[in-house]
């Protein structure tokens, strides 16, 4: 069962609408321990000062903050607690906008919103007129001790919250050295082929259709080892080569989508001349 990580409210102009914070996402990750290689002994990482080698202990550990070479401020959580934002249990709307305004650059960790006891009415209500305007609540949220912009947008029949990047965090592609500034501009027949490639590869998105194939190979690996199995390398997977004609490359590929779905309705068809048959009987 789910478990709240953060409480507060919305404030929605001069409305207040008590909230809980729950994760929307369960990662899936694989952690190994480090283990001498000689009997499988378990490694521990230590707290160790270089200068004279000795543990340091976890009260006599502080923050600090390097302003140049090997030169420090000391900051305490006394310090960082005075100077938290007051409403630091608020997630403040300011803005309203359009979702398709917001690039998936900005986004980073997804969250649910649910009301808290009493807040029913007022949620929905703000639900409601979301989806009825179609708009995304931008707004700002101080949790573990950092504040962060947050798009808040209908899902289903919750409210959805997303940490954001803020702009001076993202890097603009006008940055990138590598971007070719001397390539000339495709021609028609080749921005016509290339279109055609992605109708021919276009269909509507299915989350349910794509899994971590590495993460499950892992998890199989792990499997067979731990009973015992030997394990069979995978084989080597050859790379395409490098594209000398384009136009080519784009016909080949249109050519080999549309004979895998010609067999793919060919397999269908006895089925479906089945049915025909039935239903003419």
């Amino acid at each position: 069962m789910p478990r709240p990580m953060w409480s507060g409210s919305i404030s929605f102009g001069l409305v207040n609408i008590p909230v809980k914070l729950y994760n929307a996402i369960k990662k899936k990750s694989i952690h190994f321990n480090q283990l001498r290689k000689s009997d499988g002994c378990r490694i521990r990482l230590k707290k160790v000062c270089p200068s004279d080698g000795t543990e340091v202990p976890a009260d006599n550990i502080v923050k600090g903050y390097e302003i140049s070479p090997e030169q420090y401020v000391v900051v305490t959580s006394e310090e960082l607690e005075a100077i938290q934002p007051k409403n630091a249990r608020t997630i403040a709307i300011e803005d309203f906008v359009n979702l398709d305004q917001i690039d998936p650059l900005y986004y980073n960790n997804c969250y649910y919103l649910t009301p808290d006891k009493g807040a029913g009415n007022a949620y929905f209500l703000l639900l409601a007129a979301m989806q009825s305007t179609r708009k995304v609540a931008i707004a700002r949220v101080v949790m573990r001790n950092k504040e962060y912009l947050t798009a808040i947008r209908p899902m289903g029949k919750a409210l959805a919250l997303s940490t954001m990047h803020f702009a001076d965090e993202i890097i603009a592609a006008v940055e990138l050295e590598e971007l070719p500034t001397d390539v000339s501009e495709p021609s028609k027949k080749e921005l016509v082929m290339a279109e055609q490639l992605i109708e021919s590869l276009t269909t509507d998105f299915e989350a349910g259709k794509y899994h971590d194939q590495y993460y499950q190979q892992i998890m199989d690996m792990l499997e067979k080892k731990a009973e015992g199995q030997t394990v069979i390398n995978q084989p080597d997977v050859k790379e395409g080569g490098k594209v000398i004609d384009l136009m080519a490359a784009l016909e080949a590929s249109i050519s080999a989508i549309k004979k895998k779905n010609s067999s793919g309705k060919a397999k269908k068809s006895p089925t479906t001349t089945k049915r025909k048959k039935a239903n003419v009987q």
